[in-house]
């Protein structure tokens, strides 16, 4: 079977590879792209510890095909920070321990980072609607919510700040 030539951007950075036709996008990142933030949890898009962007979608990498990914913008947990600066919602999760085990904490964060981008104003209950395809095994979800709710308040009290 021939390998099939992707070109793709991902975290903002124009990349390339080759992947098997039945390849997954968490294949492909795990794999000859060596982004291992994604995890492979259920690889049946049950439980969002795989999840990315696509274009500014919330997708589960395990079930996108990695050819998929032609001309595509992909965000992944390795373009949330910046360098060694946390990303805001990255700090909020370890002031407030919602983590643990860390299996499901980067599809957490990505997700997060997408109902942000989307809503910057969620209520509790469109937290929790959001991040309901994300399983968390040891936290529970509390801990989790408080966190990106925390997160939403100072982002809009920091654009609030710079706007003034």
């Amino acid at each position: 079977m021939a390998k099939i030539h992707v070109t793709t951007s991902i975290n903002g950075e124009p990349m390339e590879y080759l992947c098997e036709p039945d390849d997954t996008m968490l294949d492909a990142l795990r794999g000859p792209l060596g982004l291992t933030g994604s995890k492979e949890g259920c690889s049946s898009g049950d439980c969002g510890a795989c999840s990315i962007t696509v274009d500014g979608r919330l997708v589960c990498s395990c079930l996108m095909l990695a050819a998929e990914a032609e001309g595509a913008e992909i965000g992944t947990i390795e373009g949330l920070a910046d360098g060694d600066k946390l990303h805001p919602l990255q700090q909020k999760f370890l002031e407030h321990a919602a983590l643990q085990c860390g299996i499901c904490t980067s599809g957490m964060l990505v997700a997060s980072d997408a109902l942000l981008r989307k809503n910057p104003n969620p209520s509790e209950e469109e937290v929790r609607f959001w991040l309901a395809g994300n399983l968390c095994r040891c936290t529970g979800y509390d801990k989790i919510v408080r966190a990106v709710l925390e997160t939403a308040a100072e982002m809009r009290d920091g654009i609030r700040e710079a706007a003034q």
